[in-house]
């Protein structure tokens, strides 16, 4: 009787390591970002074979010696005690892993003949057991654990248990290398249809893209700023709704297509927008976007700004005693809604040495706070860095992470000069009367 007892609870306990190892595969194969994933397959190994430390070994390219060491498991004061020793190269123990890339069960660490000894600093580790992390016929990693917490060696069901997680550990890392990849190529495509802002002298200008935290992401954020024929200055920032490579996709071509308006059309901005929406619903599927237009135009006694907003965040205006408002104005529809409802235009008196911040809702959107709430921050944020030149202030808004990071975010500034517009100069001026030439349209 007490034999069968004994085998229905080893079998009870078989089943339920079972089960753990099924639900650790699904776990490490959940995510996509590599440094969660790795962190995950140390983590959840620890956690089925009940050892005290974990670590994964992450090979170079031509697989001689571990390029990264993750290790999990020292408390505070272990880190300090190894604080400035360097982390394992793939030595010892670890190299013959290397070398020999199957399942490594050591029942005394420093009795083994490959043995290097620990550095100085290093807590005592007297059991190992080691596999190899392999992802389509390559091995590229490994994985070692350490000291179980009953006192005991691992044992073979222990080695059992960590080959199948490898197994597919292997696969989630691979995905997740590949996924990188793909990611970082999708943002460096997306960086590249963005301009570089061109010298708009009087004013200077400064822009900044941040792409989202969350490892799936490819946004549709843009900006643009350009002199016009007629001596204003064009601003324009905008969010292509989604977070794919049709995105980005979408933003170059209606960035490209505005230009060619702002050039041909000495317009207000409500109307470059109107004819931007219907040109876009005329040719294109492109999805709902938002933006926001404007023109930094002369006036006797400084600019003007001329705008018109399709459904998107206002900009902030600092003047030159450092208060913040918000433009806020009757917005327009979203272009990709209705291009035949009427888009209003705003204008307001623009002092020197004013800034001018235009900005995407990813600097300001959180799901657990109301949008004028992240107003408010990015606008005292703002004041309190107003005398910084414009790059640095771009940077800091962008780093103050007043939104949770899940979107990306595009920051546009514009600063006039402290001084006021001269009068136009003849060859300005002869520009602006061939713009007053009739044309056919």
């Amino acid at each position: 009787m007490d034999r069968i007892v004994g085998r229905l609870r080893d079998l009870a306990h078989t089943q339920r390591r079972f089960q753990d190892l099924l639900d650790a595969v699904m776990a490490v194969g959940r995510d996509l970002d590599l440094p969660v994933v790795l962190r995950r397959v140390i983590t959840t190994a620890m956690s089925l074979v009940d050892a005290r430390y974990g670590a994964l070994g992450v090979l170079s390219e031509d697989g001689e010696h571990l390029e990264e060491f993750i290790p999990v498991g020292l408390s505070e004061r272990e880190v300090e005690a190894l604080a400035g020793v360097a982390l394992p190269h793939g030595r010892g123990l670890l190299g013959h892993l290397i070398d020999h890339p199957g399942p490594l069960r050591v029942a005394d660490i420093g009795a083994h003949p490959d043995a290097v000894g620990f550095p100085p600093g290093h807590p005592p580790m007297r059991t190992l057991l080691g596999v190899a992390l392999t992802g389509r016929g390559r091995v590229f990693g490994n994985l070692y654990l350490c000291g179980r917490r009953d006192g005991q060696p691992f044992d073979e069901h222990d080695q059992d248990i960590l080959v199948a997680l490898a197994g597919a550990a292997g696969l989630a890392i691979e995905n997740a290398r590949l996924y990188r990849k793909v990611r970082a190529n999708a943002e460096y495509f997306q960086r590249l249809l963005l301009p570089s802002l061109p010298d708009v002298t009087p004013f200077s200008v400064a822009a900044i893209y941040r792409p989202a935290a969350t490892p799936d992401h490819v946004g549709g954020d843009w900006y643009d700023a350009l002199m016009l024929p007629d001596g204003a200055c064009a601003l324009v920032i905008g969010d292509v709704a989604g977070h794919d490579l049709k995105s980005a996709a979408t933003m170059a071509q209606t960035r490209n297509m505005l230009r060619a308006l702002l050039y041909d059309r000495r317009t207000p901005p409500s109307a470059v927008l109107t004819q931007l929406d219907r040109t876009l619903q005329a040719i294109t599927d492109n999805p709902i976007t938002t933006t926001c237009l404007a023109r930094i135009e002369p006036a006797e006694d400084g600019w003007t700004i001329h705008w018109s907003n399709a459904g998107h965040p206002p900009p902030l205006l600092i003047g030159p005693d450092g208060t913040a408002r918000y433009l806020h104005a009757d917005p327009g529809l979203p272009l990709g809604v209705d291009p035949n409802v009427p888009r209003p235009d705003h204008k307001r008196p623009l002092p020197g040495n004013a800034t001018l911040v235009f900005f995407t809702d990813g600097l300001v959107e959180h799901p657990h706070r109301p949008l004028d709430a992240g107003l408010t921050a990015l606008a005292q944020v703002a004041t309190a860095h107003a005398d910084l030149p414009l790059e640095d202030l771009c940077r800091t808004l962008a780093d103050a992470h007043l939104a949770d990071g899940r979107d990306d975010l595009a920051v546009l500034a514009l600063r006039t000069p402290p001084t006021a517009p001269t009068p136009e100069t003849p060859a300005t001026h002869s520009r602006a009367r061939e713009l007053d030439v009739p044309r056919p349209w």
